[in-house]
């Protein structure tokens, strides 16, 4: 297994446990324990893990991996809950797009729908991820807007007062929402809290707001909030959701997916 490799294992691990210990995170890995020691001292160099005496523990509530190790999680169900919230809209249509692993896989859906394959324009994208730009400007039919600002290097979007300058001159039919957590009593949340400011004003600039978002992030809250659960009106999520929290969600009035 590849340093690279083992590094995504690791941080994978970390964030679904909290705590790693050395030699429990060796025998998965099936390494030795030094290399796993090695790994660990790597990740705490970039500000990616806190070691401890005999494993790492995560920074805290704002912790949240870096998008390149993000991309193999719950691939699958991200997947189709793209292509569940690329049915949602019409051609010719201006969407928001935010950053994340999912809405880059809504944009990849977008990207392959043959009834976009042509138009004047035959959508109209607004988004601050860098990567998503990267990836649909290549598409002539597409009108791809990009916010401005800072780019954050976790999550390849732009965040800051030049962000929130275009985006108060634009309106939106919809926009998508990548998220950290989603919670029926706390709405949705990002773990940066500049992230969470222009997903915001791309949720005020559209007429609807869809959520997508894995499972795993429902039923939780994250550092900075991005907006009520009342201001959704839509969630997309996948078939391992818990019925009872996906029942919550349609009792406050949302239309629920399940990818």
């Amino acid at each position: 297994m590849s340093r690279d490799a083992r590094w995504k294992a690791l941080l994978e691990l970390l964030v679904e446990r909290g705590r790693l210990d050395v030699e429990e995170a060796a025998a998965e890995l099936e390494v030795s324990a030094a290399t796993i020691r090695r790994d660990l001292d790597g990740l705490a160099e970039q500000q990616m893990l806190v070691r401890t005496r005999g494993g790492a523990i995560v920074h805290g509530v704002s912790y949240e991996l870096p998008l390149r190790y993000k991309t193999a999680r719950h691939a699958s169900e991200k997947q189709r809950i793209a292509r569940a919230v690329a049915d949602l809209i019409a051609p010719g249509e201006a969407v928001g797009l935010t950053g994340g692993t999912t809405t880059t896989e809504v944009a990849r859906a977008l990207a392959v729908r043959g009834d976009l394959a042509t138009g004047s324009p035959a959508l109209t994208v607004v988004t601050n991820a860098l990567n998503i730009a990267n990836e649909l400007a290549v598409r002539p039919q597409f009108k791809i807007v990009v916010t401005g600002g800072v780019a954050r290097a976790q999550s390849y979007e732009l965040v800051g007062p030049l962000a929130d300058g275009v985006l108060g001159r634009i309106t939106l039919d919809v926009a998508v929402l990548g998220v950290g957590a989603f919670d029926v009593a706390h709405g949705a949340a990002a773990h940066d809290e500049a992230e969470a400011a222009v997903n915001r004003m791309l949720c005020e600039r559209a007429e609807r707001v869809v959520v997508a978002a894995d499972s795993s992030k429902l039923g939780r809250r994250a550092f900075a909030g991005i907006c009520a659960t009342a201001a959704v009106g839509t969630l997309v999520t996948d078939t391992t959701a818990d019925p009872g929290t996906v029942r919550r969600f349609e009792e406050a009035g949302l239309r629920v997916i399940v990818a």
